[in-house]
């Protein structure tokens, strides 16, 4: 099943998403990959323990908190904390399968049923790097959830 989720975060929490992401250190997204995973993925990754993605994580986090849509189709116990991906020139992350157990950076070990993508920059901000999902391009603020 997908859910679209429009205006998940509003302008103003883009806005200082984009200001936070701007200038922060990125990291080899590769260390979040699974095995499989780890194979096709080639982006970059804010730091989970960096202070931007905590800032922004508990932004997006509040947000899905917010939204009913989000809730009713996700019926979630715990959301895991956001994973903030950046793509340049020529990065790609190929065809996979996303980890059904993601491990928090406290240690805490969670099952990961359902997976989301929120999207900071419209189609219209970039050519390339868009989520394939049946030809499926969303804009900014919006969040695709497959389950």
């Amino acid at each position: 099943m997908m859910v679209h989720s429009p205006n998940v975060l509003t302008p103003e929490q883009v806005a200082r998403c984009r200001e936070v992401m701007t200038p922060a250190t990125w990291t080899d997204g590769n260390i979040t990959a699974g095995h499989q995973s780890g194979k096709v993925k080639d982006n970059l990754q804010l730091p989970e323990k960096s202070p931007e993605a905590r800032e922004l994580g508990d932004m997006v986090l509040q947000a899905l908190a917010r939204s009913p849509l989000f809730f009713s189709a996700v019926l979630p116990k715990q959301v895991f904390p956001p994973l903030f991906n950046r793509y340049d020139a020529r990065m790609t992350f190929g065809s996979h399968v996303d980890n059904a157990i993601r491990e928090h950076f406290s240690g805490t070990r969670v099952r990961t049923d359902v997976s989301s993508t929120l999207f900071i920059s419209g189609p219209e901000d970039y050519d390339g790097g868009e989520l394939d999902r049946k030809s499926t391009r969303l804009n900014s603020s919006h969040t695709d959830i497959s389950r």
